[in-house]
């Protein structure tokens, strides 16, 4: 598990990361507080397709549920979203083919320039891709 925590991190980097690091689940601070930073700091509220606000969107404490069944994972930061989301989705999938098959990554999603959700109300183009940011499944960053 440390073994793979660490060529995870080396991946990350290798793919253009600034920086990457693993951490216990134990380390994640879950609060159901940073809806509010959503509902009343973000502009896009209610328009994104990974939105808290929108339909069928899980709870920030039914995402504290399923979250915790993990026990591990990184931060990727990266000098952009579409950077950082396209390293979290390698990574990802590199998971996923190594057998983790509920590895799941998040990152404010920045896969659509202007996102198609917010700036024109449109589907998703990438639904299969979107993930939701750390803020609004409720950690505390």
């Amino acid at each position: 598990m440390i073994e793979d925590r660490a060529r995870y991190v080396d991946s990350a980097l290798r793919l253009g990361a600034a920086d990457a690091v693993g951490f216990d689940l134990a380390d994640i601070v879950f609060d159901p507080r940073t809806l509010l930073k959503c509902m009343f700091g973000c502009a896009d509220w209610g328009k994104g397709p990974t939105c808290p606000s929108r339909p069928g969107s899980p709870t920030p404490w039914q995402y504290h549920d399923m979250l915790s069944r993990y026990q591990w994972g990184i931060i990727v930061h990266a000098p952009d979203k579409k950077t950082s989301q396209r390293i979290s989705l390698a990574i990802e999938r590199e998971a996923f083919l190594d057998g983790y098959h509920f590895a799941f990554s998040l990152s404010d999603c920045g896969l659509c320039e202007p996102c198609a959700g917010c700036a024109t109300g449109e589907p998703c183009r990438f639904p299969k891709m979107a993930r939701p940011a750390f803020h609004s499944v409720g950690i505390d960053v």
